[in-house]
């Protein structure tokens, strides 16, 4: 009796999972794609897996390639984004062909579909993502570079496939389109050689001894940090300005990121070196000429500067 039981049992349970499985792998056909529940499932799977696979491949690569110290970090970094993308572009493709049982030519028509919605409204998202794999063939900007975008300055965190991440000194994320880096000017601080120039304007008094300018100017770069003894800091007689002689000091530093603090070190050095050696740094001033008769009471004691200011009434 027990036997019986359990064998009816078995061929209730067996011609379940025979109507479930035979449900799940029914086949529905839109136009020339055929689509079942158990194959979108599997789509899903291969996708999922993939996502998995290209998070994980990419972060071991990562690691591999961080021991070797011959290779810089921003191609480092763009290697590892590159299989990152093409793992998910690999996986996407055969999500979509065992989710919908569709060939290459399909594929094909499909994105010839999205070129078009691309083309009227989506054109903005395409060129961002165009843009966003230039930067990584291409390297104008690296992760780790200080850049100028504007009236912004940052480190580049992170280049993704339609925005990069820029880090200001205050620790502010700046999100910018990729489209804005590669069709607009940028200044790369870290691009090519690591030394910078940094130029810094002073107006001196057109009295002043040029010749003492110009070696208190060099005083002033000398033991600053972050700038190079070699090349040597240099003076430049600019230009006879509308109330001053303009002159520029030039100073050379591997530190391009630290040119706002290197700025700042050698104005304060400037500053305390100038009161020092009584050179005047001029103001904008204005003359008035009174034609055609006395002058008015009331402004007649100011400007003979017999006037000591305002006084208290009783």
């Amino acid at each position: 009796m027990g036997f019986s039981t359990i064998a009816l049992l078995w061929q209730e349970s067996a011609s379940v999972i025979a109507r479930v499985w035979t449900f799940l792998t029914q086949s529905f056909t839109f136009g020339r794609i055929t689509v079942s529940i158990s194959s979108v499932l599997v789509g899903v799977m291969v996708f999922t897996v993939a996502m998995i696979l290209a998070r994980y491949l990419g972060a071991f690569i990562d690691g591999r390639l961080a021991k070797r110290r011959h290779i810089d970090p921003g191609l480092r970094y763009t290697i590892c984004r590159l299989i990152r993308y093409f793992v998910i572009s690999v996986g996407t493709l055969a999500a979509i062909k065992q989710a919908f049982a569709v060939d290459l030519t399909s594929i094909a028509v499909i994105f010839t579909a999205l070129s078009v919605g691309i083309g009227f409204g989506l054109q903005y998202l395409a060129a961002d993502i165009a843009s966003g794999f230039i930067l990584l063939f291409e390297r104008p900007i690296r992760v780790g570079d200080r850049i100028t975008i504007g009236e912004d300055e940052g480190d580049v965190e992170s280049i993704n496939l339609r925005t990069t991440v820029v880090s200001t000194n205050d620790r502010i994320a700046i999100i910018v389109p990729n489209s804005k880096l590669v069709g607009q000017r940028v200044i790369n601080w870290s691009y090519g050689d690591p030394r910078a120039r940094i130029a810094i304007q002073i107006g001196v008094a057109d009295d002043s001894d040029i010749d003492l300018v110009t070696k208190t100017l060099i005083s002033a770069a000398d033991g600053i940090e972050y700038v190079l003894p070699d090349p040597p800091p240099r003076v430049q007689f600019m230009r006879f300005g509308d109330y001053s002689l303009d002159f520029r000091l030039l100073v050379w530093t591997r530190q391009p990121r630290r040119h706002v603090q290197i700025r700042s070190d050698i104005n304060y050095r400037i500053f305390k070196l100038f009161k020092e050696q009584n050179i005047k740094i001029p103001y904008p001033t204005q003359e008035f000429l009174f034609k055609g008769g006395p002058l008015p009471q009331d402004f007649g004691p100011v400007l003979r500067g017999d006037d000591d200011g305002p006084r208290m009434r009783d």
